[in-house]
């Protein structure tokens, strides 16, 4: 314990080729070390492994000179979780908060630090409501601080957790599921589990807030697959590493371990056959010792790793989040009312595989006037900062949102209410820099990421183009029965028709002729009477909440079919023929999508 949270680099994961948050072994000790240079207090720690096992109670510093902990502190403790963690507001005093029965085992890690608390972008809020999003399975409370610095607060989607959650009286997961259509900002559980809603997600749950403490709620019990930790692959290694690679293998084989050997346990993808042709690229025979081999043997070995055919690694190293998990975590995070997942192939850059998943949210609360919102992750992690400077931000920008139905000016972001979500999984993201900000720009990556939004975007095209269609139809049967009745009449007047059964007549041509006017959307955006867009029927990457999009039909505009002109007389066979005024027909737009 002492080791893990008082010495930098202790738990580095860097050598390992295994997806994790974690890699450098610095987060939690250099907190702590913050901590302490600030307040000159000590880390608090209270930690059962297990429910057998008593609490302990540790307090230790960090001696930035020998890179130890001090341990000032380490008693057996009865007071688990911590009493003095349900005393911070009235929230905390809730029996649902840190209740004993559901933490019997756990850590519990305290930090009193000097620091300026503001809501809005790259705030703790936002990184939590990130963190929620794309980590489904975890359950997080968050009790925020009291003081709020005003200076410089921006205003964004997901950047203020306590406005963007709803309140409720219980802190609990039963109360995280809101009533479609409530317009009284309350939380009430709903009467069908969760198990019973479409393909295992909930569009009911969301983030709930009681007397200043905030729950982001568990939106799937489906956890992460178990990673496991691959060789390097030849392509994916430098010629520093193959030298060290080399000394640690004739250290671990006092006898001599052969060039053979080496390249078969300690790579992966390198058949026998293969593991032969590098022998004789560097003029070795299967037999030769490691330590035989010269410098320059080394560097031909190196030159012929990178020219080789090889399989690509394997991807059982990675733990993708998953579009249903992905679907989950929006739904919970943002208030739309169209939601669509994409989850590409693993694939290869520099001989190390990594997997690009995407999400996109339209529409319901999010704001139609701004541009669209990018949220960037990194094996689970959220990227918060030099967005301009990230693969993904750069992705985004590149992508034809116009062949989307959406406006965009060139060389930007969309324009309108969605949020855009790019999730990289990979054993070695590569960063821009140490500080784990932005991804860096390979070709690879960014192809990788602009098919999964292309994905996305065509189901969101498909859903924009079908409303536009029943908004026209509605506006035509609008005006069509605004005039059936005095054309009823008129004829009557002329031939002596039965007025009655004319306008009934005309009224069910009328509804035939704009039967897509009453098309019904399910919860998972399915058309219950089948239409053209019959293809988002089964699609399991798209989720539509219809309460959230029922109040956004009477305000937004019609383009076609909104003239009020005068229909003229029907024809002979009875049907009703076009407005006087033509409707204008749209351009098709020539740039199509890169496949």
């Amino acid at each position: 314990m002492p080791r893990i949270f008082g010495s930098l680099l202790y738990g580095s994961k860097f050598h390992r080729l295994k997806q994790s948050r974690g890699q450098q072994g610095i987060g939690i000790s250099a907190a702590g070390m913050y901590g302490l240079i600030t307040t000159g207090k000590p880390m608090v720690i209270h930690t059962r492994p297990g429910s057998k096992k008593p609490a302990h109670h540790i307090e230790l510093a960090m001696n930035t000179k020998t890179n130890r902990a001090e341990v000032t502190v380490d008693d057996e403790t009865q007071d688990f979780p911590p009493a003095r963690l349900r005393t911070v507001n009235a929230g905390t005093r809730d029996p649902g908060f840190l209740n004993s029965e559901d933490y019997i085992t756990g850590t519990s890690v305290s930090i009193e630090l000097e620091g300026l608390y503001r809501k809005g972008r790259g705030s703790v809020d936002e990184f939590l409501e990130l963190t929620a999003i794309a980590n489904p399975h975890a359950r997080i409370t968050f009790v925020p601080a009291s003081r709020i610095s005003a200076d410089d607060q921006e205003e964004v989607v997901l950047g203020n957790a306590q406005k963007d959650a709803v309140h409720a009286n219980a802190l609990t997961q039963e109360a995280a599921h809101s009533t479609p259509g409530q317009s009284d900002g309350s939380a009430s559980a709903q009467s069908a589990a969760p198990d019973s809603s479409p393909n295992g997600v909930d569009p009911t749950l969301t983030t709930i807030e009681k007397d200043g403490v905030i729950f982001f709620p568990r939106g799937t019990d489906q956890l992460p697959p178990e990673t496991t930790e691959i060789q390097p692959h030849p392509k994916g290694i430098e010629l520093g590493i193959l030298i060290q690679m080399m000394r640690d293998f004739e250290a671990a084989n006092k006898q001599g371990g052969t060039l053979f050997n080496f390249l078969q346990e300690k790579f992966s993808r390198v058949s026998p056959s293969k593991a032969s042709d590098f022998c004789k690229a560097c003029g070795a025979h299967s037999r030769t010792r490691v330590s035989d081999l010269e410098p320059n043997q080394i560097e031909d070995l190196f030159k012929a790793f990178q020219d080789a055919k090889l399989p690509p690694p394997p991807t059982d190293c990675l733990a993708p989040i998953g579009v249903r998990q992905m679907l989950a975590g929006m739904l919970k995070g943002v208030k739309a009312e169209f939601y669509a997942a994409s989850s590409r192939e693993p694939d290869v850059y520099r001989g190390r595989p990594f997997q690009i998943e995407a999400a996109i949210a339209f529409g319901g609360e999010l704001p139609t006037e701004e541009t669209a919102r990018v949220i960037r992750f990194a094996n689970r992690v959220p990227l918060l900062f030099q967005p301009s400077a990230c693969s993904s931000f750069k992705a985004v920008a590149e992508t034809g949102w116009r062949n989307y139905n959406l406006s965009q000016p060139r060389g930007s972001l969309p324009n309108g209410p969605i949020v855009v979500m790019i999730h990289m999984a990979s054993v070695w993201v590569p960063f821009t820099s140490e500080s784990k900000e932005a991804i860096a720009d390979y070709d690879e990556i960014r192809k990788e990421m602009k098919l999964a939004l292309m994905e996305c975007g065509r189901k969101l095209g498909t859903y924009l183009r079908k409303r536009q269609k029943m908004q026209r139809e509605a506006a035509r049967r609008d005006v069509f029965e605004r005039y059936i009745g005095e054309i009823s009449k008129a004829v009557n007047a002329i031939n002596g028709t039965d007025t009655k059964k004319l306008y009934e007549a005309l009224l069910a041509e009328a509804r035939k002729r704009t039967a897509i006017a009453d098309a019904e959307l399910d919860e998972e955006g399915k058309v219950i009477k089948k239409d053209e867009t019959d293809e988002l029927k089964n699609d399991e990457g798209v989720v539509l909440v219809e309460s959230r999009a029922a109040h956004l039909a009477q305000n937004e505009p019609t383009q076609e079919g909104s003239d009020t002109s005068v229909p003229e007389s029907s024809d002979d066979d009875g049907n009703i023929v076009k407005l006087n005024g033509k409707p204008r027909k749209k351009k098709r737009n020539s740039v199509r999508d890169e496949d």
